[in-house]
């Protein structure tokens, strides 16, 4: 699959000659394939900046103290999911 030069050549001039007629694209969907490209793009850059910003926001705020569970006596636990249950006499 080598490409040759006057291939290369070839494309680059259709480029150009697009570039310069400023007819960028053929057809609708090729504005449409465009767009849809573009939007891809931006979401992808959208979400890893995301990330970035919960990973340098998670490190500030979880280095600071470590959280451990709450332990609760046995005594002084509920059961759940009994407290609304009628007492019986």
């Amino acid at each position: 699959m080598s490409v040759s030069v006057e291939e290369m050549e070839a494309t680059a001039q259709d480029v150009l000659g697009r570039l310069q007629s400023r007819q960028l694209f053929q057809s609708g969907w090729d504005t449409a394939a465009f767009i849809v490209f573009l939007t891809f793009i931006g979401t992808v850059l959208l979400l890893m900046l995301l990330v970035i910003v919960h990973c340098c926001c998670c490190c500030c705020c979880c280095s600071a103290s470590p959280r451990s569970p709450r332990k609760v006596s046995p005594g002084r636990e509920r059961p759940k999911g009994v407290d609304n249950l009628a007492l019986e006499p």
